[in-house]
């Protein structure tokens, strides 16, 4: 498997920079411990990566970027760190591999201690398929986002319902419970230098009705050589295998219908900007009306905003330091985006792309 000698390039000096911001986890006086590794990329057979002391040196496996997401690969590149910290600040080369010192180093670095030899990558632990033939519950939904696809309008809007409804009794169930469950975060989109008003919007939807919560977190950008952001959402593997489903298709939809709108009218990408907008506020609408519906009429109420306890210390552990900003609005039309909003209003998550396999996060040709 072999790499271009400028794509490779611009990979090592992506984790360089990967490197350096998770070295901010630590403070200050932990950070000047550290000293940077040489990083490589090899033909690893049995193993995602490796720490090697007497090179000082990190390697990633050369199928491992080419084949798997920009988290997957970050994920095993914070494993391979964390071993560094071990050996070189901890002084722990002397015990096993996986021993007490590089365990401290996970949790400080926030690493997966698991993340190497033949445990799956990040994307293929949250994919529709790692898991599919053990959940009833995602069977049943996709069913009903099959009957979503139906022409008849009515029928596929009760259908979407009813797959909200069942996704919001198993995150109720959770909770009255207390059960323990596990929690995993993953990338939506690309890494970018900038995101616009309708990737907030977008990101908001999925926090307020997909019961997972969403940070921008800092990620490299590969076409750029330099740190961008990324929305990443935290939640159990059920709930971000949804919103990572709903955000792709909802990129689609308004791409698609972008496309038959403006197909004679020759406006500018700012337009569609305007026109992404509308459909997410006209979409966000109809779903705040669905979850006020079933209350006025006694109902179990299909969407419900809740909080998880658990899921909030997982993310206060995550994300330590977190920072609050708010974007502008620039101009904007607005016959574009109330066109927007009308066809945002009608439209219905449907199984469409999740038989293609969903987690299609390749660092090359994504």
């Amino acid at each position: 498997m072999k790499l271009g000698e400028e794509l490779e390039r611009r990979i090592l000096y992506g984790l360089a920079c990967e490197w350096k911001t998770a070295l901010l986890l630590l403070s200050p006086s932990l950070r000047g411990a550290m000293r940077i590794p040489f990083f490589s990329l090899r033909d690893l057979k049995t193993r995602w990566g490796q720490w090697s002391g007497k090179r000082h040196e990190i390697s990633l496996s050369r199928e491992l970027v080419l084949k798997h997401s920009w988290d997957s690969v970050r994920e095993v590149l914070m494993h391979e760190m964390a071993h560094q910290y071990a050996d070189t600040v901890l002084s722990g080369n002397n015990e096993l591999p996986h021993g007490p010192c590089f365990l401290k180093a996970c949790h400080l670095l926030r690493a997966n201690p698991k993340a190497s030899g033949e445990y799956p990558p990040l994307d293929e632990r949250a994919s529709d398929n790692h898991c599919r033939d053990e959940d009833r519950l995602m069977t049943k939904i996709r069913k009903l986002l099959a009957l979503a696809e139906s022409k008849n309008q009515f029928e596929a809007q009760a259908a979407m319902a009813k797959a909200h409804k069942l996704i919001a009794k198993y995150n109720l169930d959770l909770l009255a419970h207390h059960e323990n469950r596990d929690f995993i975060s993953l990338f939506l989109g690309r890494p970018a230098l900038r995101h616009n008003h309708a990737d907030y919007l977008l990101a908001q939807i999925l926090q307020d009705f997909y019961f997972v919560q969403g940070i921008w977190v800092s990620a490299y950008v590969l076409e750029k050589e330099r740190m961008g952001r990324v929305l990443e959402v935290s939640g159990t593997i059920r709930n971000v295998q949804m919103a990572s489903y709903v955000y792709d298709f909802v990129c689609h939809f308004i791409h698609s219908q972008w496309m038959h709108y403006n197909r004679e009218k020759g406006l500018t990408h700012f337009r569609k900007r305007d026109f992404a907008v509308g459909i997410l506020e006209g979409f966000r609408s109809k779903l705040a009306d669905k979850e006020k519906e079933p209350k006025r009429h006694g109902k179990e109420n299909a969407l419900i905003k809740t909080k998880d306890p658990m899921l909030e210390n997982y993310l206060h552990y995550r994300y330590p330091r977190i920072v609050k900003f708010c974007r502008g609005i620039n101009t904007r039309d607005e016959k574009v985006l109330n066109d927007g909003k009308d066809i945002g209003k009608g439209l219905v998550i449907s199984r469409g792309i999740m038989e293609n396999g969903q987690q299609k996060g390749l660092l090359i040709g994504n």
